[in-house]
This record gives structure tokens, C-alpha cells and sequence, in this order.
């Protein structure tokens, strides 16, 4: 994501244009392939620190309670909004002009001190190229801060701790590729596309992508705190409008305030944004049948589960018959039935892919919906718990556990020494015990089914 993200950034309109000037003037300097290497670790170093920063800010246990808490979700989706916004050219997200001019003053105090031929000279010349990428970082804000935004909010989201310097490893690597390779190979600047209408296509068809993972945080606190604002016809019909409007504009149907005007204002689209469009135009239609119930597995990573659909006609969907521990075992010991435990949540993306691709399996679903009690347990859930619960860690602290998610995150770390989701387990219901190993995420419908078949013959 980062790596795709850093490419994207270079066809915008703040940095494409900057990648000329920048490379002759290293070429002038007469050590334009160091200067260039030395440019671009130096863009890596940067966003690389970004990266470690919020990695060391914010931990995996707080990534954890970030990733499905209200507040910090309903912030990303305005922030995201916020971000659409900017690209579609309604306003622009600058930083004070004043920070790059200071910067970009050091660098050249730097640059003339570096004349001499001393070590300390040749100390200068870095630190002024080194000040130059910083440069870029600031003058550029405007278009890579909303897709930096976008990538830091997928990666923190996603708990896990290394993530967002992996991310901004992949997007500084990007970035700093062709100032790069251009200063190796001079002759293919002149091979290179020209600044024009093509970044702006670029920049608002990504607006439109933020508007749309912008409803998937918005759906993750939704679904927590159980509003029900955003139910999957809902999620999905609105997605459906997004795509045929970036359709529209692909195809030159619409336009936005950034669009050149003028006598390109009617020059026909680019035969690749045309058919960019109808990508657009056919991603909306798939969805269609969504709104009655249909899978539409290639969204069910960002979609609201089945079981918010108000009308659905698709029956092979499989909806756990509990959502409470003790309830669920109770029921299995009275049927006689082994357990399948299925640790999930609502903001988890990998749950939702199981769901859709290994469960809507004729084989599986038949199983799970006669051969085990299921119970799945939302280790996000919100709800407050009736009786707070005080219980003993691992590392023999006392914690207090407040909700029902918190309760099922305990049940699953204590019990059966997992933290992740999605989890799946067999359990004895008279004894609670395992039957046979755990799982986790993996689409092999076939592997899943033998797992299944081995946890009964237990």
C-alpha cells in the first residue's frame, strides 16, 4: 500500500512537476547521481521517521483500542471527508509558507558552505541536500498529506505495531525513485509524460476512493456501538453512488472546480480514463444485487456482516445462532453438539472475508449450521457489561473488564492464548476443552472443511 501510494503521490501536481527541475539542478552541480542517491535516502529517512514516530507514540496495545474505538473512527472518517474534499479542488491543505521558505534558506546556507573541498564542506553538502528533501516534504504537503492520511489510518487500524513504518518505508521508496533514476539516466525525462490534465484526473479520482474507505470507519464505529446508522444496503448503496460519479467524471461527464478550464475544457477524456470510467461504471453495477442480499465478495472486507441486511434473498449466508459464551455452551450441551467458537469483530476485515468466501461454502455452511452449535464473540463489542468482571492477567495484574468485547478478548487470551481475529476453536461443551487445533485467517475452503471434519471426529 505504501509502495502504491508513493507512486500515485509522484503523478500529482505538487511533485510531478518538481522532478525536472530538481534533477538538472544536481546535474549542474556536477555530482548529480550522488547528490540524487543521497536526495532520495534522504526522502526515505523522513518518511521513514513519520512512520517510527507513530509507531512509538501509539504501541500495538493502543493500535489495538484505537482500531474500534467511536471516537478515534468517527475522526478518521471526517479527517478522510476532509482529505476527498481537498482533492476534489474545493479547498487546499497547505502548510504556513513560511516553514518551507526557512528550510529552503538553510539548505542554500549549507549549499554555499559546501564550496570549500574541506570533509566539513562535504558534511554541508548532505545536510543541505538533506534539508532539499525536506523542502519537498513541505511544498508537496498538499497532495501527498491526504494520502499519507489514508495509509497511516489503514496501517494504525490494523493493530499491528510494524505497519506504519512499513508503510511509509514503501511510500518514501516510491517517492524517491525517480529523482533517482532520472539523475542515472537523463535521457528518459525527455521520454517522460508532460505536467498537465492527466495529475488532476489522478488527484480527484483518488478523493473519491478516501470518500469511500472514509465510510468504512465510520461503519467500524457503527457496528461497535450498535447505532445501526450505516447497515449494508446502506454502505452499499452509498458505494454504489461514489463509483457511478467517479464513472462520470472518468468518462468527462462531470467535472470539478480543479479541472482546467478553457480549451481543454472540451477536449475529449483520454481513451484510458474512458475506460477507467467503465471499470467505475462496472464496479457500481456489481454491487447492485448487494442491496438484496447477494455476497459481493469483492467488498465483504469493507461492508457491514450480512446480518445487518434488512431484505435479503440470498439464503446461504451462515449467522451465528449465539453471540454469548455461556448461552452457546449451554445450548450445545443440551443438543449434544461440539462448539465452534469464532473470535471476530466488527471492525475486523479478514472476519468478513472469511465469512464470504469459506463460509458461503455449500460444504461448510451445511456443516456449521447442523454438525456444531456456533457462537461467534465480538471482542469489540461496546456494550456495557451488567457486572463489571475483575480479573487476573497473565502477568498476575488486576484489570477491571467494563464491556462485552473486553469480556470475550479476556475469554480468548486466557483460555486458549490468542489475540487475533479472526480465531476459530472447537470446543467440548461439557469440558470446554479443545477437540482439535485452532485457526485462523486462511481462504482454503478445502482446508477449512477438513479442519471442520476433524474437529468431529473428536
Amino acid at each position: 500500500m505504501g509502495f502504491i501510494g508513493g507512486l500515485l503521490a509522484v503523478c500529482m501536481p505538487c511533485i510531478w512537476p518538481i522532478i525536472p527541475m530538481t534533477v538538472s539542478f544536481f546535474l549542474k552541480r556536477g555530482r548529480g547521481v550522488k547528490d540524487a542517491v543521497t536526495y532520495g535516502l534522504s526522502i526515505i529517512v523522513i518518511y521513514l521517521g513519520l512512520g517510527l514516530l507513530v509507531t512509538a507514540l501509539f504501541g500495538s496495545d493502543t493500535l489495538n483500542a484505537l482500531s474500534t474505538n467511536a471516537v478515534f473512527n468517527i475522526f478518521l472518517f471526517l479527517l478522510l471527508v476532509v482529505f476527498a474534499l481537498s482533492f476534489f479542488g474545493w479547498f487546499e491543505i497547505k502548510l504556513p509558507d513560511s516553514w518551507a521558505n526557512k528550510v529552503d534558506q538553510k539548505s542554500e546556507e549549507f549549499s554555499a558552505k559546501a564550496s570549500t573541498g574541506s570533509k566539513l564542506s562535504t558534511l554541508n553538502s548532505q545536510l543541505s541536500i538533506l534539508l532539499m528533501a525536506f523542502t519537498l516534504v513541505l511544498v508537496s504537503f498538499s497532495c501527498t498529506a491526504p494520502i499519507i492520511g489514508l495509509l497511516l489510518v489503514e496501517t494504525t487500524t490494523t493493530g499491528n505495531w510494524l505497519s506504519p513504518a512499513l508503510g511509509m518505508l514503501g511510500f518514501a521508496v516510491a517517492l524517491a525513485l525517480p529523482f533517482t533514476l532520472f539523475a542515472l539516466f537523463p535521457s528518459w525525462m525527455k521520454q517522460a509524460p508532460k505536467s498537465g490534465a492527466w495529475m488532476n484526473t489522478i488527484k480527484v479520482t483518488l478523493g473519491f476512493i478516501e470518500l469511500a474507505f472514509a465510510l468504512k470507519f465510520f461503519s467500524v464505529a457503527d457496528l461497535a456501538y450498535g447505532w445501526r446508522l450505516l447497515d449494508r444496503e446502506v454502505f452499499l448503496s452509498l458505494w454504489i453512488v461514489i463509483f457511478a460519479l467517479l464513472g462520470a467524471y472518468l468518462c468527462g461527464w462531470l467535472k470539478f472546480p480543479s479541472d482546467e478550464v478553457g480549451a481543454e475544457q472540451h477536449t475529449p477524456k483520454p481513451v484510458l480514463s474512458i475506460m477507467g470510467g467503465l471499470v467505475s461504471f462496472a464496479f457500481a453495477l456489481y454491487m447492485v444485487p448487494g442491496l438484496w442480499g447477494a455476497p459481493c465478495k469483492a467488498v465483504s472486507a469493507f461492508a457491514p456482516p450480512m446480518y445487518t441486511q434488512d431484505f435479503n434473498l440470498y439464503n446461504n449466508t451462515v449467522e451465528a445462532r449465539f453471540t454469548d459464551y455461556e448461552q452457546g455452551m449451554a445450548a450445545a450441551r443440551a443438543e449434544g453438539k461440539p462448539v465452534l467458537i469464532d473470535f471476530t469483530g466488527y471492525g475486523c476485515v479478514n472476519c468478513r472475508k472469511m465469512e464470504a468466501a469459506v463460509w458461503t461454502d455449500p460444504r461448510i455452511a451445511d456443516r456449521l449450521r447442523n454438525d456444531f452449535v456456533l457462537i461467534s464473540l465480538f471482542v469489540d463489542d461496546k456494550a456495557a457489561l451488567d457486572t463489571p468482571l475483575e480479573v487476573v492477567d497473565e502477568q498476575g495484574r488486576h484489570k477491571t473488564l467494563r464491556t462485552v468485547g473486553a469480556k470475550w478478548s479476556y475469554l480468548e487470551s486466557h483460555k486458549f492464548g490468542a489475540n487475533a481475529q479472526p480465531f476459530y476453536v472447537i470446543v467440548d461443551p461439557a469440558t470446554g476443552r479443545p477437540l482439535t487445533g485452532s485457526r485462523a485467517y486462511d481462504e482454503d475452503a478445502d482446508s477449512y472443511l477438513d479442519w471442520l471434519n476433524q474437529g468431529l471426529r473428536h
